[in-house]
């Protein structure tokens, strides 16, 4: 009897301890907040982009050989980065989904732009941007038949200014180096510095340098592949002025020009055949124009 006194006993007491806990555990959410997806679309199904402004002309990207350019109001290669900050908006998320024919009452009758993705040439998808909301400091955008309340982001991101479009990097994407010429730069003209990327190995044409292969490669990485300018600005070369220059060879034969307008305070290359002028820091830029050959101090 005694035994089986202990046992009901500790029986007891384990279901009033399990009793206690889901009594006094915090309570979880049993509904969790709605979330409405403004689309489904991936990014790789667009090939055309329009952001389309009520006092100012349109901005129009195309995608060509898988990246994007701007043809409108400029021909001029497209900052990737800021393309896909623009097309995000497939990928937003909304607490709101309202089905309402009152296009006035969200500012969507005259609305701030409007931002129409091509998938193909009779399959546009259009985002219209009307007024915000003062409560939730956010935007209403209307797609197919619905409107939603989204983050400002997404019409910031469609209303980037064009110079800020462009892509800043100096080098095409597809345009593999193959060599470099600065015989044309005052500080190289006595030595005519060429250097020459052949196999993967890197020749100077100065007898008493010694590149060393990984901090080449590393200089051409980070001083000219993956080295976008802070800012650029538009270009017509005055046929009357001479500039030192600087050409980059390439794997296919041909070369990239490029014009050294200054290099103080900060450095400016001008690529004629982009019609651009790339601003780089003075740091930077002296590091682009000095490649780390290692010649041997006299």
């Amino acid at each position: 009897m005694k035994k089986r006194w202990l046992v009901n006993l500790v029986m007891l007491c384990v279901v009033a301890s399990l009793v206690a806990f889901l009594y006094i555990r915090p309570k979880q959410a049993v509904e969790q907040e709605a979330s409405y997806e403004i689309s489904t679309y991936k990014l790789a199904e667009f090939n055309a982009i329009s952001v389309e402004f009520p006092a100012k002309a349109a901005v129009k990207l195309d995608k060509v050989n898988g990246f994007w350019r701007l043809s409108a109001p400029v021909n001029m290669r497209a900052d990737q980065a800021s393309v896909q900050r623009i097309l995000s908006i497939i990928a937003a998320k909304s607490k709101d989904k309202i089905t309402s024919t009152d296009l006035e009452k969200f500012g969507l009758n005259n609305p701030e732009l409007k931002l129409k993705l091509t998938r193909s040439k009779d399959n546009v998808e259009e985002f219209i941007f009307g007024t915000h909301n003062p409560v939730t400091d956010e935007q209403y955008v209307a797609h197919r038949n619905a409107v939603y309340l989204v983050s400002n982001g997404y019409a910031e991101a469609a209303s980037t200014q064009v110079i800020e479009l462009i892509d800043k990097s100096p080098l095409k994407p597809t345009e593999k180096v193959a060599g470099f010429d600065f015989s044309h730069l005052e500080q190289w003209e006595d030595t005519r510095l060429n250097l020459d990327l052949t196999d993967g190995k890197w020749k100077a044409s100065i007898a008493a340098a010694k590149p060393e292969q990984n901090e080449m490669n590393e200089w051409l990485d980070f001083s000219w592949v993956h080295n976008p300018a802070k800012s650029v600005e538009m270009y017509t070369p005055d046929r009357k002025k001479t500039y030192p220059y600087v050409e980059i060879k390439l794997a296919d034969g041909s070369k990239v020009h490029f014009d050294k307008i200054q290099e103080s305070p900060d450095l400016l290359l001008a690529r004629p055949d982009e019609g651009l002028i790339y601003n780089f820091p003075s740091d930077a830029g002296f590091t682009m124009l000095n490649p780390p050959i290692n010649i041997p101090s006299k």
